[in-house]
């Protein structure tokens, strides 16, 4: 058995993955923007992760932009049959490398047929759409318009399941009223925990939780509580806090990105990772500190 076979599995809408996936985002150039440093290397990450059990993809086409599908499709067209992959829409690039709001309907169509293009695919398996009212995290106001823009695409056959990325509860509750949500996708890691009681709610409901930056993202986690919890486990820091996150809650869906397979191995190696009860609560203080 791999180690992601040992992470479990979750539903995301009709689909089974494996809890512990692969994010795409960092396969693209410096700053998530122009092609790789080296193609081949990003080529070799994508077929690794499939070959080590993967099939949970996460990926969007303003990475790059356009730069992670295309790689995608590159590496594993024709598709696994069990293999999901999740976009996102709701942003785009500017020519400076900016992170700008794509929240119209003519926009958010645009990038569904974009993605579908850039991938090959007829019908997206998951369709986040991502809120973006602040650059630097979720903040209130209705995504009614966006929202049903995204399910009259889903009613049209282009995308079977619709995800939130970057929202408040109160956006949560609002697009539970317009159409299914199968997933949330926010920042959350041992350190960040704003949503603790919104994961335990959405487990409740049975909807995944799929945490961005889950090892702190541009800004890696800093820790001497993780640092001494890994060396006495004989682990690295990051695959403690992937294990932590498996551990957290049974509806987390891990997607930690990278450029290397060798890290990537290491990411799936906490599956193999099971954290005591005094562990936990020593990794809990983590929170605490930042």
């Amino acid at each position: 058995m791999s180690s992601v076979n040992k992470s479990g599995t979750y539903k995301l809408g009709d689909r089974s993955v494996r809890r512990l996936g692969y994010g795409a985002m960092q396969l693209a150039g410096k700053g998530v923007f122009g092609p790789p440093k080296d193609h081949d290397a990003a080529v070799a990450v994508l077929r690794e992760a499939i070959a080590q059990g993967v099939n949970h993809i996460d990926t969007s086409d303003y990475y790059g932009p356009y730069v992670t599908n295309k790689l995608i499709r590159e590496a594993l067209a024709p598709y696994p049959d069990d293999l999901t992959i999740v976009t996102k829409i709701g942003a785009r690039r500017g020519s400076d490398a900016s992170w700008l709001p794509a929240l119209a309907p003519e926009e958010l169509e645009q990038a569904v047929h974009d993605n579908l293009k850039h991938l090959g695919l007829e019908v997206m398996d998951v369709v986040n759409l991502r809120i973006m009212f602040d650059s630097h995290g979720p903040a209130e106001g209705s995504i009614e318009v966006p929202l049903t823009a995204l399910a009259e695409l889903q009613r049209k056959g282009l995308v079977r399941h619709i995800g939130l990325s970057n929202v408040t509860r109160a956006q949560i509750a609002e697009g539970r009223r317009i159409c299914d949500i199968v997933c949330v996708q926010n920042q959350y890691n041992l350190a960040h925990r704003d949503d603790d009681a919104l994961i335990d709610e959405l487990a409740r409901a049975g909807i995944a939780y799929v945490p961005f930056f889950p090892l702190g993202g541009f800004s890696p986690l800093q820790s001497s509580t993780l640092s001494g919890v890994a060396e006495r486990l004989g682990a690295t820091p990051m695959q403690v806090a992937l294990a932590w996150l498996l551990q957290r809650s049974p509806n987390i869906l891990l997607i930690p990105g990278t450029s290397s397979v060798g890290h990537l191995r290491e990411n799936l190696a906490a599956a193999e990772l099971e954290l005591s009860r005094d562990v936990l609560a020593e990794l809990d203080g983590v929170a605490k500190a930042a």
